[in-house]
């Protein structure tokens, strides 16, 4: 925006003082974006401008150009910061403006699966959607087996007949061009791998509650046919993936369960360690207890606008200190995108009086919630650590057919620096985490501390909400959900009339009896010791990014009341 300085100098000889100049640019907003060693022109326009002395100086101080019109070309990236003076006889006026300088974008491709090729049945079809990370007009140029197929950004493979099938996808644009090759296999269900998923390997649980153990991911089953065995007994047999487990005493019990189909076994040993009934590793509170959370035990979220911003962290541990650290300082944590997690402590045991129990503080405000799922866990087997039974705080969406209460997304890194975050879901679903360049410039939303080229992340999604209220794009509104969620703009669970319009750290409000087991059940809790809140929806709002639950901390409110 120009700011006149008006500055008078001398009359002229008629005695008249000349007009000062006036400085419109060729962009309003003053900023300018171009790409390293690319030249860039600004052109303001000028008014009572006649002998003026023009001058562009950068923020160092360096003047860089004294003409109307700026030339400006950097090879280096960055943010430039340049102030224009215009000075006549009749005074001065000034404009600041800002160029980007931002890395060439050649159409970086990013296919997730395609490192390891692609295998599907004989008659089936494989659809191929790349993420491409390209601002310019891009072409594309699919091809099989040297031919070419397609020219559209998307291809579906039909797999018609046997066999190994070479598959190139190239792109380009003004910036460079990119390409990925990768096989595609086409085969009949004898010579198909077979693969399935255990969330753990070992269980841990009080005596007298029931757990259900699942098998998740099942690819390629077919005919399949499952039996579960406990301690070398057969327990159950069919097509269930899932069987609940229950004992009468304490003890580790060995579970195991079989597949078997036309074309193999598989097999898979899981233990489940039966602990002493609740109440035995009860922590009692004291006179010094504290009301925050005091320790993070676990901090993954899912890619996201705010992840690996102003803070490095390479290893779980360093995540879990950034977190403590800024929860101690009642500064938010970004959970990222859709399930994103934490898990945090206490120094003891929070009881469950049947009120609320729980304060969580997010920053949720009218026409801006964005909910988190929260969790509870007792410390069943006494080893001060979150690796027991986790149990759903029930809200109000719980079980409502819009609601998914077994949803899994996987998370893709990108390809290259400043690139969108592709996901896959269980659903057949997919899509990304756009990069906002124009607001965070950290190379990578993906966390640096997954050293996976993929993460999975489950939990529960309820159905998203948000919407343009402006119907072009500038005005988003995340509306609230009734009760029962982390950072959400509830008129029930905050438990006060503010409409916290500056966005301020605000508590929602939890009770432990809500906790449900895994078949909706309640889970009658007496206390717990840890809380996890996640992500609960898979959504975004334009330019404001991905929909992502912030926490500030986790309290006992009964200490509170």
């Amino acid at each position: 925006m120009a700011v006149a300085v008006v500055m008078l100098f001398s009359c002229r000889e008629d005695g008249i003082t000349p007009p000062a100049p006036r400085i419109s640019l060729d962009n309003e907003s003053g900023i300018y974006t171009t790409k390293a060693g690319r030249p860039i022109t600004v052109s303001p326009d000028y008014e009572n401008a006649e002998d003026a002395v023009f001058s562009w100086v950068l923020e160092s101080g360096e003047e860089i150009s004294s003409a109307p019109v700026l030339e400006f070309v950097s090879d280096e990236t960055g943010r430039f910061y340049i102030t224009l003076t215009v000075s006549t006889d009749g005074g001065l006026d000034k404009a600041d403006i800002r160029i980007d300088v931002l890395e060439l974008t050649p159409p970086t491709i990013t296919l997730p699966g395609a490192e390891n090729g692609f295998v599907i049945l004989q008659g089936s079809s494989l659809e191929l959607k790349p993420a491409v990370a390209s601002s310019l007009e891009t072409s594309y140029r699919w091809s099989v087996d040297g031919k070419e197929v397609s020219t559209e950004p998307v291809l579906v493979f039909e797999g018609k007949e046997q066999g190994d099938y070479l598959l190139r996808l190239e792109t380009a644009n003004e910036d460079g061009n990119d390409s990925v090759e990768f096989t595609v296999s086409v085969k009949s269900p004898e010579e198909v791998d077979f693969s399935w998923t255990f969330l753990q390997t070992e269980y841990n649980m009080s005596l007298g509650r029931r757990i259900l153990l699942r098998i998740l991911d099942i690819e390629n089953a077919f005919d399949a046919v499952y039996t579960w065995y406990v301690d070398g007994k057969q327990v159950q047999y069919g097509e269930r993936t899932e069987y609940m487990f229950s004992a009468s005493e304490e003890g580790q019990y060995s579970v195991r369960v079989e597949m078997r189909n036309s074309y193999l076994t598989a097999t898979k040993e899981l233990a489940v360690n039966v602990c002493p009934a609740e109440g035995t590793y009860y922590r009692p509170g004291s006179a010094s207890a504290l009301s925050s959370c005091n320790k993070v035990y676990e901090f993954l979220p899912a890619p996201g606008q705010f992840v690996n911003e102003y803070y490095t962290a390479t290893t779980m541990e360093e995540a879990c200190a950034y977190a403590e650290e800024r929860m101690a300082q009642t500064q938010y944590v970004s959970l990222g995108g859709f399930g994103g997690y934490i898990v945090v402590g206490f120094d003891h045991s929070v009881d469950n009086d049947g009120d609320y129990n729980l304060a969580i503080t997010g920053n949720a405000f009218d026409g801006s919630s964005e909910p988190g799922i929260v969790w509870v866990m007792q410390d069943e087997n006494g080893d001060g650590l979150p690796n027991d039974t986790w149990y759903e705080l029930k809200g109000s969406e719980y079980g409502k057919a819009e609601t998914c209460q077994d949803y899994a997304v996987t998370y893709y890194r990108p390809e290259a620096p400043a690139m969108a975050v592709p996901w896959t879901d269980n659903k057949g679903g997919s899509g990304e985490i756009d990069y906002l360049a124009s607001f965070h410039r950290q190379d990578y939303y993906y966390p640096e501390w997954v050293e996976e080229d993929s993460y999975t992340l489950r939990g529960t999604c309820l159905k998203a909400r948000n919407y343009d209220a402006s119907g072009n794009g500038t005005y988003w509104v995340n509306p609230a959900y009734d009760w029962g969620y982390a950072d959400n703009f509830s008129s029930k669970d905050r438990l006060t009339d503010d409409d916290n319009y500056n966005a301020a750290p605000a508590d929602n409000h939890f009770r432990i009896s809500d906790a449900v087991t895994f078949d909706g059940k309640p889970a009658n809790l007496s206390y717990i010791d840890f809380v996890k809140v996640q992500v609960g929806v898979n959504a975004k709002s334009g330019w404001l990014g991905e929909v992502s639950t912030e926490v500030f901390d986790i309290k006992d409110f009964n200490l509170l009341k």
